[in-house]
Formats: structure tokens, sequence, C-alpha cells
């Protein structure tokens, strides 16, 4: 399964350190388990998106994934990619870069290729083949409406999920001030934490880790400024950490004021199983792609 992890430090950068892969399985599961991207989006202090990702093989050197990054954004997104859709290249890649906002999916839409005609002109936004890049454009259209990214997210999963296959649609994405991330449907986990400035004991930095090892991520700053986290799974041992529902968006404003309502309160017309999905798409959405 895709790893999502989102993070804002409110108004002022953070200093943080990812290791995107830090831990690869055992050999023995890699050949089903070995990611095909890892992906880190920030903001530079201009409010300049930047992107650093590569796709990943299992003959190709993990060493882009493995190595620690140092970055200093106010928001984050990070990614670890097993395909379900598009071939392993740099194009289908998380996080995608769209109108200066950067976004993440975890989940499979089916028939992706319908949305296309939905998007008119923000069709030349879409560089890649996933059903992620697509899925973020068509958000990218709405928001253009009225310019409120909340319900341009809303109306935009609103429409695949009334008129497309769905398996999941969990997704992140941030601008260099705010984050917003949704869960729908009740498929995959997304967890969030609101810490406090050094954590539960008021005097630790952020030091999160992946079960399996895959994604880490460490930031000295946070040992005295709050932050709000977004991720997959609970990333350590904080009791802060709490589940979001299936259907709620989160919405985490600069100054780290979190809104989260549930405007998703039924499910997707054509809601698909582990059973409907084939080959990759199955093993990339399987529960045992922990990472």
């Amino acid at each position: 399964m895709c790893r999502l992890f989102g993070m804002s430090g409110g108004r002022e950068p953070v200093r943080a350190t990812f290791w995107l892969l830090e831990a690869p399985d055992s050999l023995a599961q890699q050949s089903r388990r070995e990611p095909d991207g890892t992906g880190l989006g920030t903001f530079d202090e201009h409010g300049h998106p930047i992107v650093s990702k590569q796709p990943l093989a299992a003959y190709e050197d993990q060493t882009f994934a493995q190595e620690a990054r140092e970055v200093s954004s106010r928001t984050f997104v990070a990614h670890v990619r097993y395909a379900s859709t598009g071939a392993v290249s740099p194009e289908n890649t998380h996080p995608f870069e769209q109108r200066g906002r950067l976004f993440a999916h975890n989940g499979v839409i089916g028939d992706p290729e319908r949305i296309e005609p939905e998007l008119g002109d923000f069709a030349k936004l879409v560089r890649g083949e996933t059903d992620s890049e697509r899925y973020f454009a068509l958000i990218t259209k709405e928001i253009e409406r009225d310019g409120d990214i909340g319900q341009a997210i809303v109306r935009a999963t609103s429409w695949i999920a009334d008129n497309l296959p769905v398996f999941a649609l969990n997704i992140i994405l941030i601008t260099d001030s705010e984050l917003w991330a949704l869960r729908y449907p009740d498929v995959h986990e997304l967890f969030v934490l609101e810490r406090a400035a050094g954590g539960p004991t008021g005097q630790r930095h952020l030091e999160h880790a992946s079960a399996r090892g895959s994604m880490r991520v460490r930031a000295g700053d946070l040992a005295s400024r709050p932050a709000v986290v977004v991720a997959s799974e609970r990333m350590d041992e904080d009791p802060g950490w709490r589940a979001l529902e299936s259907g709620q968006l989160l919405h985490v404003e600069s100054d780290l004021k979190v809104t989260i309502t549930r405007p998703l309160d039924r499910a997707p017309a054509h809601q698909l199983t582990l059973a409907d999905l084939e080959g990759k798409a199955a093993a990339s959405q399987a529960p045992t792609q922990t990472g």
C-alpha cells in the first residue's frame, strides 16, 4: 500500500530530515513489495513548490530513497509509491505539482480515462498515466471556479465517486501555508496528530517512523514548536493520534487551526474491492503493503 505523510509547522518554516525508504522489506518479500517511487514536496522561502522524487524499480539503485534529505518548509508532503496504474517513471511518481499546489494520493480509481472529458483545458496539466494525477487535475479545475480548495476537493471527489469505480481516494494536498487531507471511503486508514510543542513530554523533538521503517521524519525544531501531522499509520507512541473517519476532510490553516468536516457521507456508487483489482493494482492496495 502506498504511504502518505503530510505535516504543517505553522507560520514559520520547520527544518526536517526525511528518510523515504530507510529499511526496505526483506529479500523474500521484495518481489511483491518493492517500492515504485518515492517523493517529497516542500516550498521554499518564496512560496515556490519544490518536488524531489525518483521512480524506483526492483533492479534500480535505492540510494536516492535511502539517503537523508534535510529541508525547510512550512508544509510538507511525502509519498512512497506502490504502482497501481501507470509505468514506473518520473511522470507517474508522487507528489504532483499543479498551479503551485502539491498532491499525493493512496488508492485506485477505475477507468480513470473517463475523467479526461471533464477536465477540458485542464487536461494539459496531466503529464503521466496515473489515476492520481487526473484526480488532482479535476480538483485543480474545481479550485478555479471559486478558489475554495476544500470545496473543490469535495466536488471532484463526489463526481468521481458518483461516476467511476472507486477503491480508495485518500489524499493530501498542500499549499505553501495550508494542508488538506481526505479519507474516503473506509478502505485505507488515515491518522492525524495535533502535536504540542515538545510532544507528550513537552521537551522532545519530533521523531516519527512508519512500522516497517519505509519512512522516517525527524524535526528538531518541534522540540519547542507545535505541528500537525497526517499519515497513513500512527508513526510513534504519542497518544494524541486519532483516525479520520470515512468521508472526513481535514484542513490545517496557516496558524495550525484544525477543522475536520464530513462532507462525504455516502459510499461510492461503485465500490471496488481487492477482488475486483488485478495484478499490480491489487498488490499495491493490499493491507500487507505496509511500510
